[in-house]
């Protein structure tokens, strides 16, 4: 079934609500009987961050995300995945990223989506630029170094 998973990928400016994510992947089907949802916040970084800038190259970053997701499909007996990430000015405590996985059962589930947040945490092509409270604006952020080494569990 893990090759016919189609993932949905979406690279938006508007927010996504969750509820209704989970729901178009998860209605009618009888198959699923487990769905992790990961959903990933601006945070304030003690309240000296107005927003979050992110920036991506349209279409690149689609596809790249789109690869992983498949890759995803391939290494875990999935029954759907859904990635959604947002661009634009994010502000504290707004949705930046979802992923949603669904699998008969829960370890696949679990397992692919934290494959997919690792990668999308130290590879996917967004570049972010803090804002602060104090009207400062800082540089691009660099990937973490935990963030690379959480990926690395993944490589074959």
């Amino acid at each position: 079934m893990s090759g016919a998973v189609r993932p949905v990928v979406r690279i938006q400016a508007d927010d996504f609500d969750t509820a209704s994510e989970i729901a178009a992947l998860t209605t009618g089907r009888s198959d699923i009987g487990a769905v992790v949802t990961f959903s990933g916040l601006c945070r304030d970084e003690a309240g000296r961050l107005a927003a979050l800038e992110l920036e991506h190259y349209p279409g690149m970053a689609e596809a790249e995300i789109g690869r992983i997701a498949a890759e995803a499909a391939e290494r875990w007996p999935l029954q759907g995945v859904t990635v959604i990430h947002r661009y634009g000015r994010i502000k504290p405590g707004d949705n930046i990223v979802l992923v949603v996985t669904a699998s008969t059962h829960r370890q696949a589930a679990f397992e692919a989506a934290s494959f997919l947040m690792d990668y999308l945490k130290s590879r996917a092509p967004f570049w972010k630029k803090e804002h602060g409270v104090d009207g400062s604006e800082g540089g691009w952020v660099d990937a973490k170094e935990a963030d690379d080494e959480a990926a690395a569990r993944w490589r074959r």
